[in-house]
């Protein structure tokens, strides 16, 4: 289920408010399997990204209690930067790693904690025909004690909107308490109110850094329009040289001619420019867009979970 970006934070008592975190979406999947303790991790976009999560996953390896169950949930993998909030670059460190014994490193040098926010199965009964309000009643007793974290849930919107503003937060989501589950809707019942203006765009080519060939520092986006897509600027904010390495290993091979945007490039970003075939997404910030362009772009990550499609 998703939400729909909201105009105000709804004021009425028949909705909850939580903190948008900046994380990667996760389906949590325990058939109730016994001492063995199996388990199954998913993307948005369907994909079993189990081994990338170890850690996560000892919620049903390592917990008794949860381990003899069967249990749906829905949550958000977060880490933290190093100012202490979560930062979906610092947790694109593991996204694309599944070598074993470069994630059992990783778990150890980034850690990431499970925040799950809704229960859609347990002990063999669909819930997500149910009120909001009653799964998350439930959820609470059903992970009490375990590894796996709750957020909580406040009934004052404008405060906590305040709040995540000023602790450097992503945004809020609201929630009406009386919504039923519905998987994969982008629903008017879920609403996301975002601190900053946040897209995921299309990326048509790459730049290097001046002086080189091979140093990748910016990127060249766009969106999906009707007739194709749309040219949007340059985003090189935000791009460091861990991100240049992970950006570079994932344009290898994706190399063409001619750029894929169906309007012009200004001469200015064609510049040193390698054109790319459009299938790669990335998320990025803005103070919104001007006239074609956007203003003040800076790079928050690759979406290995979205494609083109998706957006």
């Amino acid at each position: 289920m998703l939400a729909t970006t909201g105009d105000h934070v709804p004021t009425s008592e028949e909705w909850a408010h939580e903190v948008k975190w900046d994380g990667m979406r996760i389906l949590a999947d325990s058939g109730g399997y016994g001492e063995r303790g199996r388990y199954r991790l998913t993307s948005r976009n369907d994909n079993d990204v189990t081994a990338a999560w170890p850690d996560v996953a000892t919620g049903l390896r390592e917990h008794r209690g949860l381990r003899r169950r069967d249990l749906l949930v829905d949550g958000e993998v977060i880490a933290l930067n190093e100012h202490g909030v979560p930062d979906f670059r610092t947790l694109q460190e593991r996204m694309h790693v599944r070598q074993a014994t470069s994630v059992q490193r990783l778990v150890e040098t980034v850690p990431v904690t499970f925040m799950v926010f809704d229960l859609l199965r347990y002990q063999g009964r669909d819930l997500t025909h149910e009120p909001l309000v009653d799964r998350r009643a439930r959820l609470a007793e059903v992970l009490d004690g375990t590894p796996w974290q709750v957020p909580a849930s406040y009934d004052d919107g404008a405060m906590l909107h305040e709040a995540t503003m000023q602790q450097g937060l992503e945004g809020i989501v609201s929630k009406r308490l009386g919504s039923t589950y519905r998987p994969g809707e982008r629903s008017p019942h879920w609403l996301k109110f975002p601190h900053r203006f946040r897209v995921s765009y299309v990326v048509g080519g790459w730049r290097p850094q001046e002086g080189t060939s091979d140093r990748l520092a910016s990127l060249l986006v766009g969106s999906i329009t009707p007739e194709g897509l749309v040219f949007r600027g340059r985003v090189g904010s935000g791009i460091g040289p861990k991100q240049s390495r992970l950006l570079t290993e994932a344009v290898a091979g994706l190399a063409r001619g001619t750029h894929p945007f169906v309007d012009d490039v200004p001469r200015e970003d064609r510049i040193g420019a390698t054109w790319l075939e459009p299938v790669l997404v990335v998320d990025v910030e803005s103070h919104g867009r001007g006239y074609q362009r956007l203003r003040q772009p800076s790079y928050r990550g690759l979406r290995t979970d979205l494609a083109p499609e998706d957006l």
